[in-house]
């Protein structure tokens, strides 16, 4: 990733949640953006079939109250280029699934939502923490595994 985009992604975390991230945190954070848009992109099939409907439409999504707080947290750090960074980041798991040009359009804020809830989540975790560690990575993922 470029170096402008670790900057940008930096911005985001120390705006959500007051943490200092560093280039291997990011790498970290890939790995918790391709789990969690898998998760809901199977979801979110799951619920167009039931809807008798091949392609994920944006309602198809799980998207809880929480999450669209988030999202709309994220678009008011009004940082277009996190939101680029976020869209080339957002990888489409392979998967028997058709996606909507609208869900596809809307995955770079559903991204930017999760990564505001991932900040945050460290402070619940622990209300002091500067710089999560490897332990406080390991924790949010299991807590967003649990509900995601």
């Amino acid at each position: 990733m470029p170096v402008l985009g670790v900057k940008r992604l930096e911005h985001v975390f120390a705006a959500a949640a007051s943490l200092d991230v560093d280039k291997s945190d990011l790498k970290r954070h890939d790995e918790f953006l391709a789990r969690k848009i898998a998760d809901m992109l199977l979801r979110g099939n799951a619920i167009a079939n039931a809807n008798a409907r091949e392609v994920i439409e944006p309602q198809d999504l799980p998207i809880t109250k929480g999450l669209q707080e988030r999202m709309h947290e994220f678009r008011a750090l009004d940082d277009a280029n996190a939101e680029e960074i976020l869209a080339q980041k957002v990888a489409i798991p392979p998967g028997d699934w058709v996606i909507s040009d609208d869900t596809m359009a809307m995955l770079p804020e559903v991204a930017g939502g999760l990564s505001v809830a991932l900040a945050k989540s460290f402070k619940v975790i622990d209300p002091d923490l500067k710089n999560p560690q490897t332990e406080h990575w390991d924790r949010a993922f299991e807590l967003f595994d649990l509900l995601l």
